[in-house]
């Protein structure tokens, strides 16, 4: 007799003991779990090039394959899936009650400390206690604060389609994974017959000591933590407050009751360097960082605030994320996705730095290549995710609204005009306009438009140019 289920998933995340629960899986016999099946970056393992007969390039094409592939190999298959595998392969799951949903989760903190110190090491798996690379990471607010967003949405996004559609999943915490009569009884859940005598020991537990021997700054972490209620960070399967993923990149004045609502690959930096003119601090000191709660107690501290966000047109700010964030390499730019661009999809970008051989036409090139890859990526037809700085600003304002709506919404060329107004309105007696932000790198997009890049823009765009009234770039120059 058949079992219940034809295949399964685990949603996990990095450094939540996915490697040993799939470890314990492929212990049980007559079942095989094979890695990150739809990692964008590689395909189940990074030195793997297929599974089961089916390369990259043939799952980027068609994931549905691959998952009949594995529903059809002999035995119970499966795979492990994180929030920013191919956003395809969620409904192919979700959709599909003879698919297994394992839903494993671990502290945030403490998958977050290992995270970082798995970067800082190059370790991220543990066989040999004699080859244990230790080190001490820095607490970084924001970026944790970014970490426990991103866990909240997609943990939230399970729990609500899983709801809908009247299933349910084994849920598992990092903790349980030593017990073995859990492991056993997800075996059950799976309705395969074999259990475990004992876990599999090949894998070892590489930071085992407490936080505040791995934290370098301690007493940093625990004041940025003191805000949040420490029962959300451990609820499974979702975190409450459901907070916007923006939240933490709004900014506001240091004594002006202004509140900076920034859209990614907009003009960020120059309206940063207004707000802190405007009270003359240095910029770095300008308060941000925050959760929900400081946020709305700051509201409360600052009855007659105002907020505002800046609009960019589609094209200009496509550019800037391309130049900014794809182009170069370094500190803050996509690297793995600039590499998946390059070795799957084909861009015409350098392997390093742009260098003397990068002339206009090569630039030229290469970003109506990604332009394309935007139109396929923003129709939900690839492995990347969609990510904030070239998602439609509809989508973004819609998820501020998740918190608050802003007062204004300006677009960039207004910013001279309106800025300074606004902080009248606010109570600042003098406002100077703010700076006009400088020409994307290596070229301008002056330098760089054609009329087929516009034409990809409004289609790639279409939302936001009937939402907010957009015209052709050349006629309005943004």
């Amino acid at each position: 007799m058949a079992g219940p289920f034809d295949f399964f998933v685990v949603f996990a995340e990095m450094r939540t003991g996915s490697n040993f629960l799939e470890t314990n899986l492929n212990a049980l016999e007559g079942v095989s779990c094979l890695g990150e099946a739809f990692n964008p970056h590689f395909i189940g393992y990074p030195n793997k090039t297929e599974i089961l007969g089916i390369d990259q390039p043939r799952r980027d094409a068609d994931p549905a394959a691959l998952i009949r592939a594995i529903r059809e190999a002999p035995g119970l298959g499966g795979f492990r899936f994180f929030h920013d595998h191919d956003p395809r392969v969620l409904d192919l799951c979700l959709d599909d009650p003879r698919c297994a949903k394992i839903i494993l989760t671990r502290n945030p903190v403490e998958s977050y400390v290992s995270w970082k110190i798995a970067q800082a090491t190059g370790q991220w798996k543990l066989t040999n206690v004699k080859r244990r690379k230790d080190s001490r990471i820095a607490f970084d607010g924001m970026e944790f604060e970014a970490h426990v967003a991103k866990l909240q949405e997609f943990q939230v996004f399970l729990l609500n389609r899983l709801q809908v559609s009247g299933q349910t999943a084994f849920y598992v915490a990092y903790e349980d994974l030593q017990d073995v009569e859990v492991m056993n009884g997800l075996a059950m859940f799976l309705g395969v017959e074999a259990r475990l005598e004992a876990l599999d020991d090949s894998l070892k537990k590489q930071n085992p000591s407490p936080l505040s021997e791995k934290v370098a700054n301690f007493a940093d972490m625990e004041r940025a933590l003191s805000g949040i209620d420490t029962f959300n960070l451990t609820r499974t399967p979702n975190f409450e407050p459901r907070r916007g993923p923006a939240v933490p990149t709004f900014v506001t004045g240091a004594k002006a009751p202004l509140l900076f609502m920034p859209l990614r690959s907009g003009p960020e930096a120059e309206v940063r360097r207004w707000l802190a003119a405007l009270d003359g601090v240095p910029e770095e000191t300008l308060p941000s960082q925050m959760n929900q709660k400081a946020l709305r107690q700051w509201k409360r501290r600052n009855r007659t605030h105002r907020s505002f966000t800046v609009l960019r047109h589609p094209l200009s700010r496509a550019h800037a994320a391309f130049c900014s964030m794809i182009l170069p390499r370094g500190p803050g730019t996509f690297a793995d996705i600039r590499k998946t661009l390059r070795n799957v999809y084909k861009l015409p970008i350098p392997g390093g730095e742009p260098g003397e051989d990068y002339d206009l036409a090569a630039h030229r090139k290469a970003f109506t290549a990604f332009l394309e890859f935007l139109k396929a990526n923003l129709a939900g037809q690839t492995s990347v995710r969609v990510d904030g700085h070239w998602a439609t600003q509809a989508a973004t304002l819609q998820g501020m609204a998740q918190f608050s709506l802003p007062d204004m919404i300006l677009r960039e060329e207004e910013m001279p005009e309106l800025l300074p107004m606004l902080a009248r309105v606010a109570g600042c007696k003098t406002a100077a306009k703010p700076e006009s932000a400088p020409a994307d790198r290596p070229f301008s997009l002056a330098e760089t438009y054609t009329r087929e890049m516009e034409e990809l823009a409004e289609q790639i765009y279409q939302r936001d140019y009937v939402i907010f009234g957009f015209g052709p770039w050349a006629e309005g120059r943004g």
